[in-house]
């Protein structure tokens, strides 16, 4: 049965995507472990030989996302030189730029990419990467829920979920309408 928000379900929520094998795992910030663990699982499989997690100084962790996601993923045995470090980012705007510009110094062929992230910041975090680089890279998304358990099937039974989705719906009508005319 469609309810009268399906739209913003739509707008809001990306599709979990068949993941392939990839040239790179992009985590963009974050303080939730939720969303690195992913990445070294799908490491582990084999599916790409870098992770990039992404993100400066948090006050809510006390330290960079980046250090706090790459310990995560060191004690769940991820070498040290498979995860690049990119710890100035403080939006998903400079995660992204500053990622990319990390991918070209490190002279990193990238053609598809699996982006780990929260699932209600799926579609903002996805635009935003697309936005920043080349429009010939392919993105894989592994949305994922976080300790908030906010999925495209629950956000709206609660305040707080919708709040959270409303204010990245909010983001997305706010972020993009510059970088429309350049997308065409």
């Amino acid at each position: 049965m469609k309810k009268p928000f399906d739209c913003l379900t739509d707008l809001v929520f990306v599709n979990q995507d068949q993941l392939e094998l990839s040239d790179i795992i992009l985590v963009p910030g974050g303080s939730h472990p939720q969303l690195i663990e992913r990445a070294v699982e799908l490491y582990q499989l084999g599916l790409a030989p870098y992770i990039l997690p992404s993100g400066g100084y948090n006050s809510k962790i006390n330290q960079t996302e980046w250090k706090f996601l790459n310990e995560i993923a060191i004690k769940m045995g991820v070498p040290q030189e498979v995860i690049l470090k990119e710890d100035q980012a403080r939006n998903t705007f400079d995660n992204a730029r500053n990622s990319w510009k990390l991918i070209e110094e490190r002279n990193i062929k990238v053609r598809q990419v699996i982006m780990v992230c929260k699932a209600q910041h799926s579609r903002r975090a996805l635009m935003t990467y697309q936005t920043v680089f080349p429009l010939d890279i392919r993105f894989l998304m592994e949305p994922i829920s976080d300790k908030n358990n906010i999925t495209r099937d629950n956000w709206f039974q609660d305040e707080m979920k919708i709040k959270a989705v409303m204010g990245e719906a909010e983001k997305i009508s706010k972020y993009f309408v510059h970088h429309i005319p350049y997308w065409i």
